[in-house]
C-alpha cells in the first residue's frame, strides 16, 4: 500500500473542486433517467456519485477510490446512460458500446441491474458475459450488437478468441473494483483486453483500495484522469459496530450457532476462509436447525444465482460466502456480518463488513478469531485506525459445543491400529482370514494392477 504521505495517496485524497451536486435534478441528466431515478425514490447523490457524474458528463477519464457501499455502480452507469440517450447510434453486430469489466459473476449481474434499472424508461439492450452459464446463450446475444456489456475478463476472453465478438465499437470502458481484480490474478487479462478496445475512448476506474498496482494500471490505460477520492483507504463503514471473541478454532462452530440462534437479525452474512469451510458450516447450521445456503467458487452459477436470490428475498436469512462475496453482493437489510474465519489480508476485513450498515443503516460485525489468527486481528487494526470491541464468549456456549462435538463424525483410525483392524476383518473365499496382509492370496498379477488402477483413477477423482 502507498503510504499516507505519499504524493500520489495525496493527490487522491483530495476532493476535487467542483460544484457540489445536492440533488439529482441539478444534474440535467436525461428525461427517462430522472424518471427512472424518481421511481425508484432516488433524489440525493451519494458523495461519489456527485463528485463523479459531473466530470463523467464533461468527458475526462476518472479515477475513482471510495469504500464499498458508497454508490459507485450509479457514479458511472448515470453519466454513461445519459450519454447513450443523448447520443442513440445504430447498434453495430458483435460489439457494445459501453463494456463494464468486474471480477465477480455476482457483481457482474449486479451491474447489468443497475443498468437496466436506470435505463427503464430508454430501449436498452444489457447483457452479462461470464461464465457458469452456457457460452452459446451470450454468443447469441452479442451476435445483434448490444449498448451495454457487462463481463468478467475470462468469459470475455473466449468469446473474443471465438471471434463471437469484438471491441471495435466501444465507446465507454469501465473497471469496477479494480483492485479486486488484480487481486484474483486478471491483469494478464486486461493487458490483454484494454488494447482491444479503440483509443478514442473514455475509460474509468474505480477501486476501494489504491495500491501501487492500481497505481500503475491507471497510468497505462487512463489518459489524464480526474482523480475523486471520498473516503480514506481502508475505512470501515461509520455506522458499523465492531465485536471480536477469542476462541479456538473447533469452538466457532457452537458460537456461531448460538449467536445466530440468540439474535434477533434480518439476515446474516457469514464468512469463511475456503469453500470447504463454507459448505461444513451450512451442514452444521441445518443440523442445529438453522437454514443457511453457501455461495463459493465450487457452485454452479444456477446454484450461486438461487442462493443469492433466496437470501435477497429473506426466505434463506444466513448466506455462507467465501471472499467471492466480499464485494458487489448488494443486499439490503443484512444487519450481521460474521466473519468466521478472520481474513489473512486485512483489506479484505474492510469490504466484508462493509456489506452491512449500507443505505444509511446501521450493522453489526463479529470476528471469531482463534490464536493463529490474533495477528490478523492486529493488522486489521492498524489498518483501520479503529479498535474493536472484545466480548466473552456467552453462558450458554459450552452447552451447544457439546452438542457440536456430538455432530461431528468420529476420526478414521490411523495406523498400524486401522492396518489391524483391516487384516482381522478381512477373509478369503472359503470364509477364513486370508493368509496375506492385505487379502490378495492367489490374485494374479493382472488383478493387482487392477486393483492399483482403481485406487489412481480414485485419487484422480478426487483431485
Amino acid at each position: 500500500m502507498l503510504p499516507v504521505e505519499g504524493g500520489l495517496w495525496r493527490i487522491c485524497s483530495l476532493f476535487v473542486e467542483s460544484t457540489r451536486v445536492t440533488d439529482f435534478t441539478s444534474l440535467n441528466l436525461a428525461a427517462p433517467i430522472t424518471k427512472a431515478l424518481a421511481s425508484e425514490g432516488y433524489t440525493t447523490p451519494t458523495p461519489i456519485q456527485s463528485q463523479a457524474i459531473p466530470l463523467v458528463l464533461a468527458g475526462h477519464d476518472l479515477l475513482g477510490i471510495a469504500q464499498t457501499g458508497t454508490g459507485k455502480t450509479a457514479a458511472f452507469a448515470l453519466p454513461i446512460l445519459d450519454m447513450l440517450a443523448r447520443d442513440t447510434v445504430e447498434r453495430q453486430k458483435r460489439t457494445p458500446r459501453v463494456l463494464v469489466l468486474a471480477p465477480t459473476r455476482e457483481l457482474a449481474a449486479q451491474i447489468a441491474d443497475s443498468f437496466r434499472t436506470y435505463g427503464r424508461f430508454m430501449a436498452l439492450s444489457v447483457t452479462t458475459v461470464f461464465g457458469g452459464v452456457p457460452i452459446n446463450r451470450q454468443v447469441k446475444a452479442m451476435s445483434r450488437g448490444v449498448d451495454v456489456c457487462v463481463a468478467t475478463p475470462g468469459r470475455l476472453l473466449d468469446l473474443l478468441d471465438q471471434k463471437a465478438m469484438h471491441l471495435a465499437g466501444v465507446e465507454y470502458l469501465v473497471l469496477d473494483e479494480a483492485d479486486q481484480m488484480l487481486d484474483l490474478g486478471f491483469i494478464h487479462a486486461l493487458k490483454r483486453i484494454v488494447p482491444l478496445v479503440p483509443k478514442k475512448r473514455q475509460t474509468l476506474f474505480f477501486s476501494a483500495t489504491m495500491p501501487n498496482s492500481i497505481a500503475d494500471l491507471a497510468k497505462r490505460f487512463l489518459t489524464d484522469p480526474k482523480r475523486v477520492a471520498v473516503a480514506p483507504v481502508a475505512s470501515t463503514a461509520e455506522l458499523v459496530t465492531q465485536q471480536a471473541v477469542f476462541l479456538n478454532q473447533g469452538e466457532k462452530q457452537a458460537l456461531l450457532t448460538v449467536t445466530l440462534r440468540d439474535t434477533d437479525f434480518n439476515r446474516a452474512l457469514v464468512f469463511t476462509r475456503t469453500k470447504h469451510g463454507a459448505d461444513k458450516v451450512v451442514r452444521m447450521l441445518e443440523a442445529a436447525g438453522t437454514p443457511a445456503a453457501a455461495i463459493h467458487g465450487n457452485k454452479s452459477q444456477g446454484q450461486r444465482t438461487r442462493a443469492l436470490d433466496d437470501f435477497k428475498r429473506g426466505n434463506c436469512k444466513v448466506l455462507v460466502a467465501t471472499d467471492i462475496a466480499a464485494r458487489g453482493i448488494d443486499v439490503d437489510n443484512v444487519s450481521h456480518v460474521i466473519n468466521f474465519d478472520v481474513p489473512n489480508v486485512p483489506e479484505q476485513y474492510v469490504h466484508r463488513i462493509g456489506r452491512t450498515a449500507r443505505a444509511g443503516k446501521e450493522g453489526l460485525a463479529i470476528s471469531f478469531v482463534a490464536g493463529d489468527e490474533r495477528t490478523y486481528l492486529r493488522d486489521i487494526q492498524r489498518l483501520t485506525g479503529q479498535k474493536i470491541e472484545m466480548l466473552d464468549l456467552p453462558d450458554n456456549f459450552r452447552a451447544e459445543l457439546a452438542k457440536v462435538k456430538a455432530l461431528q463424525p468420529a476420526p478414521a483410525p490411523k495406523g498400524d491400529q486401522a492396518r489391524n483392524g483391516q487384516n482381522r476383518n478381512r477373509t478369503n473365499r472359503s470364509g477364513k482370514p486370508s493368509a496375506k496382509p492385505g487379502g490378495y492370496k492367489g490374485k494374479s498379477n493382472g488383478q493387482k494392477r487392477g486393483s492399483g488402477g482403481q485406487r489412481s483413477r480414485g485419487r484422480r477423482a478426487a483431485a
